[in-house]
């Protein structure tokens, strides 16, 4: 995979306005793009910081308020479709995976430790079932190609969707390498090229980010296992406050700098 296919680069910025953990909590998600709309500027770009899916119950709708929204602000001038950037989260790699279950060695193991981190949300919002999930785990690969084929069929049913989850990045930074942005950690000890699934399970090395990494001044995440809310280091910034598990949705603009200078939370 290119470093083009696994980054988004944000050019030009003004602002950088990124929004944590959605968690397929489609209510709250309306309610921060309608403050978000009237407070994007010019000059601003967006980065969602990726767990679009999973644990909340409207899964398909967030989705699809996520392709209304992006429509809303390509529609204005001066914004292109690299101004507006979409990670992988946790859970977007799970349902992934969840769609290749048939090559797992251990396939309902597997399913079963998904289902505990929050995917079942996911395969519900597609038409999918737990019990049929697990019967054909138990029955072969054969039997689980035909369930995780219609789960591939039924998302790319609804329009847009299997085409923005083919657009996610593995991160995102400004083209002046100021800011970096990721889903859940990061391996200090490792080049960005090299980090893979360090964003999305990494977080114990996020939070031993004590220097700065690389040339970036400060590394942005959106998802925390505390849902702490905004926890700003010298060096990073961590941005969710548990939407998904009974807390807000946030989203903070950043500065060049890397300070934040307004903050919606839905």
């Amino acid at each position: 995979m290119s470093e083009r296919d696994k980054f988004a680069v944000l050019r030009r910025t003004e602002r950088v306005w990124a929004v944590a953990s959605i968690h397929g909590e489609a209510a709250r998600l309306d309610a921060l793009h309608r403050g978000l709309e009237t407070r994007f500027t010019t000059g601003d770009r967006l980065v969602y910081l990726g767990n679009h899916l999973g644990r909340g119950a409207a899964v398909g709708a967030a989705v699809d308020a996520l392709l209304d929204f992006r429509r809303r602000l390509l529609a204005r001038p001066a914004m292109f479709a690299y101004d507006i950037a979409y990670l992988r989260g946790s859970q977007e790699e799970m349902w992934q995976k969840l769609l290749q279950l048939q090559f797992a060695p251990n396939p309902r193991e597997v399913l079963g430790w998904m289902l505990d981190q929050g995917v079942g949300a996911t395969l519900a919002a597609y038409g999918g079932d737990v019990r049929q999930g697990r019967t054909c785990a138990g029955d072969g690969a054969l039997a689980l190609t035909r369930w995780t084929g219609g789960l591939r069929a039924a998302m790319q049913a609804r329009p847009g969707h299997y085409a923005l989850m083919s657009a996610l990045r593995q991160a995102a930074y400004t083209d002046d390498q100021a800011l970096l942005f990721v889903n859940a950690g990061i391996d200090p000890d490792r080049p960005l090229s090299a980090q893979s699934d360090s964003l999305w399970w990494g977080a114990a090395g996020f939070a031993r980010l004590d220097h700065p990494y690389g040339e970036f001044r400060r590394v942005v995440r959106g998802f925390d296992r505390a849902h702490a809310g905004v926890q700003i280091g010298a060096f990073t910034a961590s941005l969710d406050a548990g939407c998904g598990f009974g807390g807000p949705l946030i989203a903070a603009c950043f500065d060049p700098a890397g300070e934040i200078v307004d903050l919606i939370e839905a």
